[in-house]
């Protein structure tokens, strides 16, 4: 799981950080802090591969490097 990318960024509108794994499609997590979102998304990665696992969906094989920008 430490491979997958995760991208942690400032919400103004939410007044916290939000982290995402845009590999993990839907994936995000959100914090009072850097560290708690670091956190949080962890937590979120490992519920997300347990519901896929539980229902046999595909689980993308992490590509171990920067995304693309758009």
């Amino acid at each position: 799981m430490d491979k997958y990318e995760i991208i942690i960024y400032w919400s103004d509108e939410d007044q916290a950080f939000i982290a995402e794994a845009p590999e993990l499609p839907g994936c995000m997590a959100h914090g009072d802090t850097h560290e708690a979102a670091l956190n949080n998304i962890k937590t979120a990665m490992e519920l997300w591969m347990e519901t896929a696992k539980e229902f046999n969906d595909h689980i993308p094989v992490p590509q171990g490097r920067r995304l693309a920008f758009a």
